[in-house]
């Protein structure tokens, strides 16, 4: 759990990322900036900062910054109620994003999982993404990401977004943040 001082530093450094993407944020939106850290306390390895500027039962778009070598772990998008999961398109705005997907694994890949966590890693086909690139992902793919070591800006395009909904191969996740 995070305290509310990470949460503060966290938004400050986040707001710096979006500066340097060129990513232009309200005032309403960096106070709302959120801080995931999925419950396992060590936002530098494993977390995710994110901005939802819509997210209604047909379309979402968020912008998200993942800090140097930071990972958002392995999850997928299921089905709900019998409608696809969630597909999402990854556009890298800023820095390099290493996206792992399902396919055959990647030779001299250069992301890894956080170190001790690498049994709730399973997928290793990396593509990578510099700004202006993308790549989109089809419901209930498995996929984990990292940023490069200048960290990265990330645009997701999707459809609706049920973050409660995902599954994550690690079970000690717990996506909803909480902050004490």
């Amino acid at each position: 759990m995070l305290s509310q001082e990470q949460v503060r530093q966290a938004r400050e450094r986040t707001v710096k990322y979006f500066a340097e993407a060129n990513i232009a944020l309200s005032d309403e939106e960096k106070v709302n900036i959120e801080i995931a850290d999925f419950g396992l306390n060590d936002l530098e390895r494993t977390g995710l900062e994110v901005v939802t500027y819509v997210n209604n039962d047909r379309y979402c778009a968020k912008e998200m910054v993942l800090f140097p070598g930071q990972v958002c772990p392995e999850h997928r998008h299921p089905d709900r109620n019998g409608a696809p999961g969630k597909q999402e398109t990854f556009r890298c705005r800023y820095g390099i994003v290493y996206l792992n997907v399902e396919g055959p694994a990647s030779e001299n890949r250069k992301s890894q999982p956080p170190a001790g966590d690498e049994e709730y890693y399973t997928v290793f086909h990396e593509i990578v993404l510099h700004p202006g690139e993308q790549y989109t992902l089809k419901p209930n793919t498995l996929h984990w990401f990292q940023a490069g070591s200048e960290g990265a800006v990330v645009s997701e395009f999707s459809s609706n977004s049920d973050d409660a909904s995902d599954i994550f191969t690690d079970p000690r996740i717990d996506r909803i943040p909480k902050v004490k």
